[in-house]
């Protein structure tokens, strides 16, 4: 394995025959490929276990994640996936979305003294993504404001590697150990404090869904924490509930606080944040 990344394994080179191909992502335990070919343009995502160090266990679950993700696209009835293993762990390849993130979009907003504030319409694009999966009876597990693509037609909401809501492949499977404390709801990271594994909810995606809302409008997180703090240290701020006094502008501000209450039943449904957007 040539450099710091695995290539792309052989099994997909074959399959796409790609004409031109992209690192995108290199982080710990995945990555993440923009493939062209003559059948279109794909997302190649190529997972791998992480090794343990002397501050971090190891993560297999890491080399499961593409494939468990391409049993979930399968599940929702996307016809243009495929996933399989290579010598590290597993590999999926499905089409290539288009556009900027909630994140980056909404950059204007965050500069200090603009006049710029977030857009309703986009709020309303990345609630639509999300009332999709939940419509058909998924909670997506990891919202998170990376994972929505705001594109020229629609946006997409992206990496369901931890969905869970019906049948995967139970060799790719794997318990759901908490997702990135940013934007984890109370409920979660006390479950995963207490017991090592949490259940992904439409409700903690609603927090979820206000927290990258939140950090995308203002760039400032829901729950204050030191940014070099210990992963346990932030989950405990997290399971707290305690807020830290930061609001969006206007409307879109007052319906935010409402997705961050600590308790799960005090917070909008989907259709309720869509209903109170409109």
């Amino acid at each position: 394995m040539p450099g710091s990344y695995p290539e792309l394994p052989i099994v997909v080179l074959d399959a796409l025959m790609p004409t031109a191909q992209r690192l995108v992502v290199n982080r710990r335990g995945s990555t993440v490929w923009d493939v062209e070919s003559q059948r279109g343009r794909y997302a190649v995502k190529v997972g791998h276990p992480i090794e343990a160090t002397a501050d971090l266990p190891a993560q297999p679950w890491t080399a499961l994640a593409p494939a468990r993700e391409g049993g979930v696209l399968h599940r929702l009835g996307m016809d243009d996936v495929a996933y399989g293993e290579w010598g590290r762990g597993t590999w999926n390849l499905q089409p290539w979305r288009e556009g900027s993130d909630l994140y980056q979009l909404w950059e204007p907003c965050r500069k200090k003294d603009s006049p710029v504030e977030p857009h309703i319409r986009v709020a309303l694009g990345c609630v639509g993504a999300l009332a999709e999966l939940h419509a058909m009876g998924w909670a997506h597990g990891d919202v998170q404001p990376a994972h929505f693509i705001i594109g020229p037609e629609r946006t997409h909401l992206i990496d369901l590697a931890l969905a869970r809501g019906g049948h995967v492949p139970e060799e790719y499977d794997f318990p759901f150990r908490g997702c990135l404390v940013h934007y984890e709801a109370p409920e979660v990271a006390r479950s995963v404090l207490g017991t090592g594994e949490a259940e992904p909810t439409p409700e903690a995606d609603i927090y979820a869904l206000g927290a990258s809302l939140l950090i995308s409008a203002t760039g400032w997180r829901a729950i204050e924490y030191p940014d070099d703090a210990p992963r346990p240290a932030q989950r405990r701020a997290v399971a707290s509930g305690k807020r830290r006094p930061v609001r969006a502008a206007g409307k879109l501000g007052d319906l935010i606080d409402t997705m961050l209450s600590p308790a799960p039943g005090d917070r909008p449904t989907i259709q309720e944040v869509r209903g109170a957007l409109c």
